[in-house]
């Protein structure tokens, strides 16, 4: 489990194609408790730590992970957001985030709106029933609030801490990004389709 409070980002050094795809990432932040075998969320993704050497990490990514998120168009030199996983008594500063990824999404728009910056993001007609204003939804790893819901578009703003502070920096119009659904409008959807 994660929070969606962004650590650090790091870069991709490497891509190696194995029977699975292995990411070298690269970061200038500590990989503070990071073992072989832990979780670290990448941009919204949940992958394991295979190897840890001098602020390098490795992790393998399966033919499936690649086909339902953005990771099939990382390359070396893309940044990601990171995120270790959350520890039993650390502060749940975003919302409960499982690091699996439910679509991906399109930057539609990115304006200035007053000090922070507005993103309007297209997502997938089936993930707009879990989409509601005011409520939690990880953009890229990132727990975020929407702001309004009109059809398909969902609007949030970045205040500039995290727009330093993560890839939101890097976007533009048209790219595409990872997106998590809250975990409790999930249950309470299939809830409600049962009964």
């Amino acid at each position: 489990m994660f929070t969606g409070i962004i650590s650090n980002t790091a870069k991709i050094a490497r891509i190696e194609k194995r029977k699975d795809t292995r990411f070298v990432f690269e970061t200038d932040g500590e990989l503070v408790d990071l073992d072989i075998g832990g979780s670290v969320a990448c941009s919204g993704v949940c992958l394991t730590a295979v190897e840890i050497v001098n602020g390098k990490f490795a992790a393998d990514v399966s033919n499936e992970t690649l086909s339902v998120t953005t990771l099939n168009s990382w390359t070396v030199g893309t940044y990601v957001n990171i995120e270790r996983a959350l520890r039993g008594m650390d502060e749940l500063g975003g919302h409960l985030v499982s690091g699996h990824v439910d679509g991906i999404a399109e930057i539609t728009s990115i304006e200035l709106d007053g000090g922070s910056t507005r993103f309007d993001i297209k997502i997938p007609h089936n993930l707009t029933k879990f989409i509601a204003e005011k409520g939690s939804v990880c953009v890229d790893g990132v727990s975020l609030t929407v702001n309004t819901i009109y059809g398909q578009i969902f609007s949030i703003n970045i205040i500039p801490h995290t727009l330093d502070n993560t890839i939101f920096k890097y976007y533009s119009v048209n790219d595409f990004v990872n997106i998590e659904i809250d975990l409790i409008a999930r249950y309470v959807a299939s809830a409600l389709e049962q009964t």
